[in-house]
């Protein structure tokens, strides 16, 4: 999962980055409003967790162009206690939730997973295809009844390809997805050429059938 945080204080944001980071989430951050308007008009995320007090803008100004440009990116808010008609506002232009502060990460973690599913996953705690079953609590993934050792970034590959199923997905946004800003700073597409690969032989080994096919001169398309 590709989360950014938008939060103006310094000591919360290195908290919640070094806890998803830790839980191996791809975390990117911006603390305001002109770094967060930057970074979305560049990049997509699965859930952005956005403070709206900022101290060069108001972060609910954020939502309508979220909202326009990545329909699919789940909002949480994060407000002061005395807050509440911005969170009202917040949720009537397109956020999914809000969180008060002050509050434990641990509670932000289970918000932003409930989140994750609703938005990208439609509430399951599984995802199925043909014989192949992903527990999205253990990490594991199984043909039938036998489990199939993945890496983390096989795994969160997979889930990002069953998700976009049928759709023809650029390198760029599989790498962009699986590394996060960071993808920038790579000279080629090497390393995703080589978790794509061992993906595809685990999925064939496992079953017969191809379910990632090359799109000359687009990237790639998962099928079943």
């Amino acid at each position: 999962m590709k989360l950014l945080f938008v939060e103006d204080e310094p000591v919360l944001l290195q908290e919640m980055e070094s806890y998803f980071s830790s839980l191996n989430y791809i975390c990117e951050r911006a603390p305001n409003y002109q770094q967060a308007s930057q970074k979305l008009s560049n990049y997509s995320y699965d859930i952005v967790v956005l403070d709206i007090s900022l101290p060069d803008g108001n972060g609910i100004d954020l939502i309508q162009g979220i909202r326009e440009q990545h329909p699919e990116t789940g909002i949480m808010i994060l407000s002061a206690r005395d807050s509440l008609q911005d969170k009202l506002k917040g949720l009537n232009l397109g956020a999914d939730d809000y969180l008060t502060k002050p509050f434990y990460v641990e509670e932000l973690n289970a918000r932003i997973n409930a989140l994750y599913r609703r938005k990208a996953l439609k509430g399951a705690n599984e995802v199925v295809f043909d014989d192949f079953n992903l527990d999205l609590d253990s990490k594991l993934l199984f043909f039938k009844v036998t489990a199939i050792a993945l890496t983390r970034k096989e795994f969160e590959m997979l889930i990002y390809f069953v998700v976009n199923k049928n759709r023809v997905m650029s390198k760029s946004s599989i790498a962009e997805h699986l590394w996060g800003d960071h993808v920038d700073q790579f000279d080629n597409f090497d390393t995703l050429y080589a978790h794509i690969k061992n993906l595809r032989k685990k999925l064939i080994s496992a079953s017969g059938k191809d379910y990632i096919k090359s799109v000359y001169g687009m990237g790639y398309k998962f099928s079943f």
